[in-house]
């Protein structure tokens, strides 16, 4: 059974710094109790430490990690006569960023010590070079997709 009603997309209006409506939205995602300008501080910080460290653009990193994350399939549970199967299905672009985003935070939440913009550069140069606690996730996601292969048949 399908929804009936989807919501309307909202219009992202793009961060400061970059111009980007991706780090625009990953701030947001960040972002505890409302505090935009602390969720915002910890995004520029991280990108000054990437930008210190390594020897490529922040923005470009941080776009290669998201794209890098992102999951092509993923699995839905189904009920058919009783039994509930794990159908994998291709997901749609929107939610393949959605979820990189949610990934890479948590991930770098669960990093070690550290102050947060540290835990976040490191998660995302981690993904930018397809490792991490963030690939680690996509990963799972794909392997388990791949598992239940047999009952792609089953369509949404």
């Amino acid at each position: 059974m399908a929804r009936r009603y989807k919501p309307q997309q909202r219009i992202v209006t793009p961060d400061s710094r970059y111009g980007s409506k991706k780090v625009s939205m990953f701030v947001n995602r960040m972002m505890k109790d409302g505090k935009k300008s602390v969720a915002t501080r910890i995004m520029y910080d991280a990108f000054d430490i990437i930008a210190d460290k390594g020897n490529e653009e922040a923005l470009d990193l941080f776009k290669k990690a998201l794209k890098n994350v992102s999951p092509v399939v993923e699995v839905k549970p189904r009920r058919v006569g009783g039994a509930t199967y794990q159908v994998p299905i291709e997901v749609p672009p929107n939610r393949r960023e959605t979820l990189a985003m949610r990934w890479l935070l948590s991930a770098a939440r669960s990093r070690g010590g550290k102050s947060m913009a540290e835990k976040l550069a490191g998660e995302l140069m981690d993904a930018a070079n397809n490792s991490g606690g963030a690939m680690k996730r996509r990963e799972e996601v794909h392997r388990m997709a791949e598992s239940n292969r047999a009952f792609s048949h089953y369509r949404f």
